[in-house]
Formats: structure tokens, C-alpha cells, sequence
């Protein structure tokens, strides 16, 4: 067995180099059952079994709608845990309660304690991080879990869970090797996480997956709602992020302005008031919630804050405009690069990187022919080279230098633009996570 780690670094070196993780090999990494994590959560105790959850699962909007509903609940005097993946900047954003990420020291305890049973069941570094978050949320006692989907739904170790209510946000096209390369075939493995007696919600109705939902609820008997059908948010003032919500096609809600300030928010804040709908109804949860309409505006107005999310339409400066997001498919690129269309610049400088295993010719032709490229690469094992990112851009007319980094490439636009430009960063949550000073 190797050496046990002391420190936090050897720790971290010990988990990324013993055990495969999807971030950085890509399918090597994936487990096609939950036996693993199942037997590994037991010999902890069944942690995920001793507090209240929310699992959220969907292509894009699950990482958002997960530190709204956190920053809700938070807002209402909940103690709340949130488990999100990839971390952007620190391994320890992965696990935090009420905002604050895990302690350095307690990653290191929980791999030390655990490490005979991590030689012996070889799980993968999604699993270790899934069976750490339930047993510190355990051992800090919350009152409630937010427990976002890795990957796909069916097969992702946090699907061992019995949440008190479910969330699917939306269905498009990502990791097709994993889950299927049809919309339908998609919603089958998201709509996995569903489970016998437990309300689940679909934030967005769609023709092609709409039959997928409304099948498995049936076979496993959980009560089915679309978001859509009873809430609706739409911004006012999308360049701000001032919000109108309604509810039933009244108002809910008095204009406001949110935290989280992406265009595509206002899809994934219905998915968000229903769920908190569903559980104020709950007889089953071990404490009683009590969520009232100024819990959901004050979680609305500093969910950021609250949860310390990062890089989702994260505007970095302002002179020149400078904004990064993590969208890295087509639809959550589609979004993104819409919301810029809105913005008012004499040039748009866009650093752009992306993964080796995204198709190109979905995301590439949604990106503007008359914006300045900076191609770069993230230094992770997966990622697309910036020589071979630039040769398949400039078959849609993108043209751009490449850069050997990341900050090469943000430094190089920043210098380039003018105070009335724009300065974009993303294509990938890899490529924002390397901004110096993010």
C-alpha cells in the first residue's frame, strides 16, 4: 500500500494520481455501476442516509440551480450542505456548508482514515469525493444536503441517495459516449435518479424528452411536475439582472435583482421555486421548512455570495468589459453567446478553449465570425491542443493566434482591447478555472 499522505498536498497528489478521475482521463474513469459507492458509504456508516437531501441532475442549469436552492434555504436560517463538481480554483469547493468549503485538514483525515478501504475497493476520485461530502455533511449535522449529479443521473455515485425531492433542469447534448446521442437516450439516463414515492421536477418541458419523464415516473410511482407549468421568470432587465417571477400567471414576486446574472438564469429559477414548493409540502422530512417569499428573494439577490459560486456569466471587470462563464456545450453556449449579443462594444475579444472530446461542429459554428480569437488550451490531459482548436475554428471563419496559456492568451486580450470592448472567457469550465485572480 502506498505511503499514507501527512499533508494536504500529498493528500490531493495521493487522490489524483491512485484513482481515476473523469476531469482529467475522461472514460477511464467512469463506473458503470453504483456497487462501488455503495459498499464503500456503508462501511462509512450510510452518512448519506442521516439528513434530508435535494439531488439535481440535468445537462446544463444543475450547478446554478444547486447554489440557488442552497442559497434559499441558507436564507431561511437552514444549515445547509451543497456538494457541486468540478471545483474551479480549490478540491475543497466540491464540499461546503452554509458557504464555507470543507477544511484543508479534514480532506486530509478523511483520506488517512480511509485509505486501507481505498487501496481495497479502488474507487474513483468522483467516488472518494461523493462518500467524503455525505460524511462531513453528517459529522456538521445539517439540516439539509443539495447533492448535484456528476454525470448523467442512472450511474452517478450520488445516486445512492433518497432525496426528499428531486430536480432534472434540462436535457441537451453532452458526454454522448456516456449517455447517448439522442435527446431521448439522454433523458433516460438523467431521469435515473428518479426513485418510488419521490416528487420529481423537469424545469424545462421538451417534445423530445417530455414521454421519457412521464414514462419512468410511472414505472417507479413518483409524482411528475413540470416546472413550466406553474412558474415563469423573465427578466426584466437582463443586463442588470433585475427579474420578474411569476407564478400561475400572477406575480409572485416584486422585480429584483439576482446575484446570478446569466441570460438562461430565468430557465432554471422555475425549476428552483418549485422544488422549494414541493418541499415546504413534505410529511416525510425530519424537521419542518418554513421558506417564505422573502427567503427566496434575499437566497435570489446573494446566491453568489452565499454559496461562493464562481464563473457563471462571472463579470470580471469593467473596463473593458470582461465576463467568463463555464457554458461548454452547445446549448449552454448558445445561451451565453446570446446574452453577448445583447452587450454594446466596438470589439468582442473572445480566449477560447475546449476539451478533446466535445464536438466542434455543434459549438463552433455558434460562435460570432467577427470577434478576435485568442486560442488557448487548459492544462489538464484532456484538453484540445490550441494549434488543433485554431485549425478546426478557422473552418467557421473564427480566426485567432494560439497561446501556450491560458492567462497568455486573457493577458494578450486584455492588452489588445479598448476600454469600449468586450472580453469573453470560456468553452470550457477548465479554460475559466485557470484566470489568475478569479
Amino acid at each position: 500500500m502506498p505511503s499514507t499522505p501527512s499533508s494536504y498536498r500529498e493528500t490531493l497528489d495521493y487522490l489524483y494520481s491512485r484513482l481515476p478521475m473523469f476531469q482529467k482521463v475522461g472514460s477511464a474513469a467512469f463506473k458503470y455501476d453504483l456497487s462501488n459507492i455503495a459498499q464503500f458509504c456503508d462501511l462509512l456508516g450510510n452518512p448519506q442516509d442521516q439528513y434530508p437531501s435535494i439531488h439535481i441532475a440535468g445537462t446544463n442549469g444543475k450547478g446554478s440551480s444547486s447554489h440557488m436552492l442552497a442559497a434559499i434555504l441558507q436564507a431561511a436560517g437552514y444549515k445547509v450542505g451543497l456538494y457541486t463538481s468540478p471545483h474551479l480554483k480549490s478540491f475543497t469547493e466540491r464540499i461546503k456548508v452554509n458557504g464555507q468549503e470543507i477544511a484543508k485538514a479534514q480532506v486530509v483525515k478523511f483520506v488517512q482514515a480511509n485509505q486501507a478501504r481505498i487501496e481495497s475497493k479502488l474507487p474513483s476520485f468522483f467516488e472518494i469525493t461523493v462518500a467524503m461530502a455525505f460524511q462531513h455533511f453528517a459529522q456538521e449535522k445539517v439540516d439539509i444536503a443539495v447533492i448535484e449529479v456528476g454525470l448523467g443521473g442512472r450511474l452517478d455515485a450520488t445516486n445512492i441517495i433518497t432525496p426528499e425531492v428531486g430536480l432534472i433542469t434540462n436535457i441537451s447534448y453532452d458526454h454522448q459516449q456516456f449517455l447517448g446521442d439522442t435527446l431521448e437516450l439522454i433523458a433516460g439516463e438523467k431521469a435515473g435518479i428518479m426513485k418510488p414515492n419521490i416528487p420529481i421536477v423537469i424545469g424545462e418541458r421538451q417534445p423530445e424528452t417530455t414521454a421519457v419523464f412521464e414514462q419512468k415516473s410511472q414505472e417507479v410511482q413518483a409524482s411528475l411536475f413540470f416546472a413550466q407549468d406553474d412558474y415563469a421568470a423573465q427578466w426584466v432587465d437582463v443586463a442588470r439582472g433585475t427579474i420578474q417571477i411569476n407564478h400561475q400567471q400572477k406575480a409572485l414576486l416584486p422585480p429584483f435583482e439576482m446575484s446570478l446574472k446569466g441570460g438562461y438564469q430565468e430557465k432554471n429559477v422555475a425549476g428552483v421555486l418549485k422544488v422549494i414548493e414541493l418541499l415546504q409540502q413534505k410529511e416525510s422530512a425530519k424537521i419542518p421548512w418554513d421558506i417564505r417569499k422573502e427567503h427566496i428573494v434575499e437566497g435570489l439577490k446573494d446566491a453568489a455570495n452565499l454559496t461562493q459560486l464562481k464563473g457563471r456569466w462571472q463579470i470580471l471587470q469593467q473596463s473593458p468589459f470582461t465576463v467568463c462563464d463555464t457554458a461548454h456545450n452547445e446549448a449552454g453556449l448558445s445561451q451565453v453567446i446570446a446574452q453577448l449579443k445583447h452587450l454594446t462594444y466596438q470589439q468582442l475579444h473572445i480566449v477560447l478553449g475546449t476539451v478533446n472530446d466535445k464536438k466542434l461542429d455543434k459549438i463552433l459554428p455558434l460562435f460570432p465570425s467577427e470577434a478576435t480569437y485568442y486560442f488557448c488550451a487548459p492544462k489538464i490531459p484532456r484538453a484540445l491542443t490550441a494549434d488543433k482548436l485554431q485549425a478546426q475554428a478557422s473552418q467557421y471563419n473564427l480566426r485567432g493566434e494560439v497561446f501556450a496559456s491560458v492567462n497568455q492568451a486573457y493577458q494578450q486580450a486584455q492588452t489588445q482591447a479598448s476600454a469600449e470592448d468586450v472580453v469573453f472567457v470560456g468553452g470550457s469550465t477548465f479554460v475559466v478555472a485557470e484566470i489568475e485572480g478569479l
